[in-house]
């Protein structure tokens, strides 16, 4: 198909979202007359029931009953190819048509809508989006070979992934990153930075569980000169040290009550105020947070505000375990072997089928970070030309192939390779994840457990007596 130009675009499908009836017909009438495949609704709770698969684009009213054409855009963004997107409102304002392509909407368009003006938006739009796919097509091929800013990852859950990260960069709301420790939740964070317009910016990252919680207001905010017992002189905050780039906290889970309530004052105002400051000082800073931690499941708890969790997840990437990257594995360690028998200087080629075999069987608890520590060790103990199992560490070396293969006999009759009654639950239920594509309700009601269940089996914590658990 040949590009069409921003006057007369190439047919495209197009969900279009208006709450009132008559400009719905008419912008329906409108795109179809144009040869456009056109789905029109009158609600965003209706438009989200539309999206698979996800249109080539889509319009909104800015205000419709209940969720709003900004929370729509929002969620628009986490799709995996997201649409190109223009916003229509009769209270057109400097501000919102600002907020709305921060945001990442493409145009925005005021009311009375002028048809001319609108068709060459809705051109514009398309063009747009499909010069951005063709851009993503070219980089995915660099990313095969090269890997997306750091990251290796051919598997489908990570080219999702990189999908994501590519659409939510575009926009300018605060990302929260999802995964278990040592899936590499920091390099996504870099992604992010560097995909974004802020990329030529400072990147800040700051641990929320290495600071003691009566040090990370100033450490965050910074503080005047005598603000408290042992500060001699004024400091700049985290936040002014970000400035026009990337505050990235990791563990925001560890963050306390207190400091969550004014992170969402940040969030909201763009404004600090120093520890012992009489005035606010305004901000231009991204927030880019991670954990290892359900948050619903703290917010169920209290241990977590919940305006400041549906303020974070609205542009929220997830990071799939290792254990559900099983096309990844090889090319990892592949990597990890390359460097790290660079810097012991040895002349180690690969590894023995056997040994990649294990690895493969391997559920890595400890993700990428323990697959690297891993490969580290096999190189120091190698003294060959190829990494054999014995070279492995001793819970990866014993690990049996013909588990993960699905095989009549799973477990063998070796009794020092058999492995414990926790080992295989942890199995199954990283197996019913899998399937389930990491949905943990889908998994308890598989399991037959209740959720707080699965996340303390996950935590590694004793079952609980009660099969059910709790929802």
């Amino acid at each position: 198909m040949t590009a069409g130009t921003p006057g007369q675009p190439n047919p495209a499908t197009i969900l279009l979202v208006e709450d009132d009836n008559d400009l719905r017909e008419l912008l329906h009438d409108e795109l179809a007359d144009a040869g456009h495949t056109v789905t029109a609704v009158a609600s965003a709770e209706a438009a989200r029931e539309r999206l698979d698969p996800v249109p080539e684009l889509v319009i909104t009213d800015l205000r419709l009953p209940g969720e709003d054409g900004l929370a729509l855009l929002g969620r628009l963004q986490g799709l995996g190819e997201s649409p190109a997107v223009i916003l229509i409102t009769a209270f057109g304002t400097v501000p919102q048509a600002v907020e709305a392509l921060k945001q990442g909407a493409d145009d925005f368009l005021t009311k009375p809508l002028d048809l001319d003006h609108f068709r060459l938006a809705v051109g514009r739009a398309l063009e747009t989006r499909r010069l951005r796919r063709e851009v993503a097509r070219y980089r995915r091929v660099l990313d095969e070979e090269n890997g997306f800013h750091g990251i290796l990852g051919r598997s489908a859950p990570m080219q999702r992934l990189f999908e994501q990260i590519r659409a939510v960069a575009r926009a300018d709301g605060p990302v929260l990153i999802i995964g278990e420790s040592g899936t590499g939740k920091e390099l996504v964070a870099h992604a992010v930075h560097a995909e974004s317009p802020r990329a030529d910016r400072p990147f800040v990252a700051v641990n929320c569980a290495g600071i003691p919680a009566d040090l990370m207001e100033s450490e965050l905010f910074g503080h005047t000169a005598g603000a408290f017992t042992g500060a001699q002189r004024a400091r700049r905050g985290l936040f002014a040290e970000a400035e026009g780039g990337t505050l990235f906290l990791d563990e925001i889970g560890e963050m306390p009550l207190e400091m969550q309530s004014k992170l969402l004052r940040v969030l909201q105002d763009g404004a600090v105020r120093p520890v012992g400051a009489n005035r606010e000082q305004h901000v231009d800073v991204r927030i880019v947070a991670a954990t290892n931690r359900d948050l619903e499941e703290q917010v169920a708890r209290g241990d977590f505000r919940e305006d400041l969790y549906y303020r974070l997840e609205t542009f929220a990437l997830t990071i799939a375990p290792l254990r559900q990257r099983d096309d990844d594995i090889e090319r990892l360690a592949a990597r990890f072997l390359e460097r790290f028998a660079a810097a012991q200087g040895k002349a180690i080629q690969g590894l023995e089928s056997d040994a990649l075999a294990r690895l493969k069987a391997y559920p890595f608890p400890g993700n990428v970070r323990e697959l690297a520590n891993a490969m580290e060790r096999a190189v120091t103990f190698c003294n060959g030309e190829t990494i054999r199992t014995d070279h492995l560490p001793e819970r990866m070396g014993n690990t049996r192939p013909e588990a993960a293969s699905g095989g009549d006999d799973p477990w063998g009759d070796d009794p020092g390779s058999l492995p414990t009654l926790a080992e295989v639950e942890r199995r199954y239920i990283d197996h019913v994840l899998k399937v389930t594509n990491g949905n943990k309700r889908r998994a308890a009601t598989i399991l037959d457990i209740g959720r707080r269940t699965l996340y303390r089996r996950l935590e590694g914590e004793e079952p609980s007596a009660d099969p059910a658990g709790g929802v």
